[in-house]
Formats: C-alpha cells, structure tokens, sequence
C-alpha cells in the first residue's frame, strides 16, 4: 500500500510577504479594468481588496492595499482606467479610492471573526457602504455636488456590481485558498 503522509510546513515571515506583495500585484493588475458610466468607473479594485481580505486576513489585506494605493500616489498607472498620481487621489473619486482603507478594515475584521457566510457578506456590505458614503462626501465637496445628485451618479449604478464582486469573492475564495496552501 502506497501511503503518502502531508506535512504542511509553517509559514514562513517570507512567504508572507511574499503572498501580500502578489495580492498587491493582483490590485494593480485588476483596479485598472474598469467600466467608465460617469465620473466614477466600476472598478474591480474592491473585488481585488476582499480577495486579500479572505486569502491574507484584515491585516495583511489591508497592508496589500495600502502598497496598491503608495504605488498609484507615485505615479504608477494602477488606478481605474490605467491612471496614478496626486492628482487622481485630489479629484472626484479620490475619496473612494482612500475609504476603501476603512472598508478593508471592516470587511477584514467580520471575515477574520465570522466564519459564517451570512456575515461575511454583512460584514463586505457594511465596509460597502462606509466606503460610499465617506467616497460620496469626498465627491459632492470636490465636485460641487448635491448628496442626492452624487448617490444617484455615485452609488446607485455601483450596488448591482458590487454585489455581484462580493458574491464573486466569496464564492471563488475558497478555490483560491485550496490551491495557495
């Protein structure tokens, strides 16, 4: 009888950075691809950020997406619709670009301390939705926008997608994991 016995080696300080470094490759690689319907493009940027959430955990995810964003603010062409820079974090969408800081951080702590699916995807719509409302804030000052014109231009067309990446992320994360480990 052939028996093979697997012995999961610890993880090493290397391979975890080395796994939040690919994670941040992969937020470079999917945040450009976006759809432009307005001022604000749906992005796969949030997709990108709950990927890392599940596969790296609150904090390392956010760590990922924190050298996403330094990489764009230096001019790398990571940001929606192959953009980076200042500039891009000063206009309209900045905001959402830096709230999803705070979402990673609150979608990371509910996915991090509930394994239960229902609350995970509260926990993802929660982040969600600070990232709208303080992103929309941020719009409506530098755009010199009503509240209400800004959800309708800003969040409502986004809810749909955002939904779907939510579903996406949580229904792909375990391949992903099973595969890594």
């Amino acid at each position: 009888m052939n028996q093979t016995n697997t012995v999961s080696a610890p993880r090493t300080k290397t391979y975890e950075i080395t796994i939040t470094a690919l994670m941040a490759a992969v937020t470079c690689i999917l945040a450009p691809l976006s759809i432009p319907i307005g001022p604000v493009p749906i992005s796969f940027t949030n997709l990108a950020i709950y990927l890392s959430l599940y596969l790296l955990g609150w904090k390392k995810g956010t760590i990922s997406y924190l050298i996403y964003l330094l990489l764009g603010l230096i001019g790398l062409p990571v940001f929606s619709g192959f953009t980076g820079g200042p500039a891009k974090l000063a206009g309209p969408t900045g905001g959402y670009i830096i709230v999803f800081i705070v979402m990673a951080v609150i979608a990371g702590l509910v996915i991090d301390n509930c394994h239960k699916p229902l609350i995970q995807l509260v926990g993802m719509i929660a982040g969600t939705i600070v990232c709208y409302l303080f992103g929309t804030v941020w719009f409506c000052i530098v755009a010199d926008s009503t509240f209400k014109a800004a959800l309708g231009i800003c969040v409502i067309p986004f809810i749909p997608a955002d939904l779907i990446k939510i579903i996406i992320a949580m229904i792909i994360e375990p391949m992903i994991k099973k595969r890594i480990r």
